[in-house]
């Protein structure tokens, strides 16, 4: 009698059939391989991203807070000590031996960050159902133009950290509470920030004018996985960190970052086939109004 009644027909149970076809898209050897390749180059672009950020705040901007916001944000997604020790370390090794302005540390952000967005347009126009993909030099231009504009939402976020740590040191709040509420404005500025560089992506990267209108909660919900996702990362990360310590040695930081990209890259293609496919059923149910009408 339950699975006749209408509110199971109309809600639980679509729902349900819904999450089992994303779990479906998500089992395809095609995303496998869009998320790996994706994950490949967020490693690639990782430390030069946070070398020309640095470089900006130091050299351009010579904003000492902001550089510390960098580290906070750091802090926040590897915030075991010799993880983010490591990282910081070295970034700030770099970033004063190459001096204010960083070539190629530049030249190689762009060109690994064109290629996470290369298969993820790939990705995309498969879930939309587009047939045909960009050539190789407009999904360039493209990826450009969503890497600056990505970058400077981070750098956004990055200044409103900045501020809220300079105001705490002119009020004469302590150096431990600063810290603490740096971090806490990082990530309330952080996730709004980053679902509208989702939207952006989903938006203008597939070949296609899509809809504006299930991009939205869809952004939304990706936008807080990701952040349920690095808090998982938080929680397990003692005892992943063992284990990956025990399997790749002196690699342990690098495989991580892989893994952690190719989750988060099945999250964000998750996305874009949920909301490929709510929009699909929804001129369904309009067209089957529309023939309804005219009967």
């Amino acid at each position: 009698m339950l699975f006749s009644s209408p509110s199971f027909r109309t809600g639980l149970f679509p729902r349900l059939v819904q999450w089992r076809r994303t779990l479906r898209y998500l089992l395809e050897t095609e995303v496998h391989v869009y998320a790996f390749s994706m994950a490949a180059n967020i490693l690639l672009s990782f430390f030069p991203f946070f070398i020309v950020m640095i470089s900006i705040c130091r050299y351009l901007l010579q904003w000492n807070a902001a550089e510390q916001a960098i580290y906070i944000a750091i802090g926040d997604y590897f915030p075991d000590g010799r993880f983010g020790d490591f990282i910081i370390r070295n970034l700030r090794a770099v970033v004063a031996q190459r001096g204010p302005f960083q070539v190629v540390s530049v030249l190689l952000l762009l060109f690994t960050a064109n290629g996470i967005f290369e298969p993820l347009e790939v990705a995309l126009n498969r879930a939309w159902g587009i047939t045909k993909n960009r050539s190789y030099l407009r999904n360039q231009l493209v990826s450009l133009g969503l890497i600056f504009a990505c970058g400077g939402l981070a750098l956004l976020s990055t200044v409103l950290t900045a501020l809220n740590q300079e105001l705490l040191v002119k009020l004469g709040i302590a150096s431990e509470s600063t810290a603490f509420l740096g971090a806490m404005v990082f990530k309330l500025a952080a996730v709004p920030i980053s679902i509208l560089m989702l939207f952006l992506i989903y938006w203008v990267l597939p070949n296609a004018k899509v809809p504006v209108a299930p991009l939205l909660p869809v952004s939304l919900l990706v936008g807080v996985a990701l952040e349920l996702l690095k808090n998982v990362n938080l929680w397990t990360w003692p005892w992943l960190r063992m284990k990956l310590n025990h399997e790749y040695g002196p690699f342990v930081y690098s495989v991580t970052i892989v893994l952690w990209g190719f989750l988060a890259s099945m999250v964000v293609l998750a996305g874009a086939e949920w909301a490929a496919r709510s929009r699909e059923e929804t001129a369904r149910r309009e067209g089957l109004q529309t023939t309804g009408a005219v009967d």
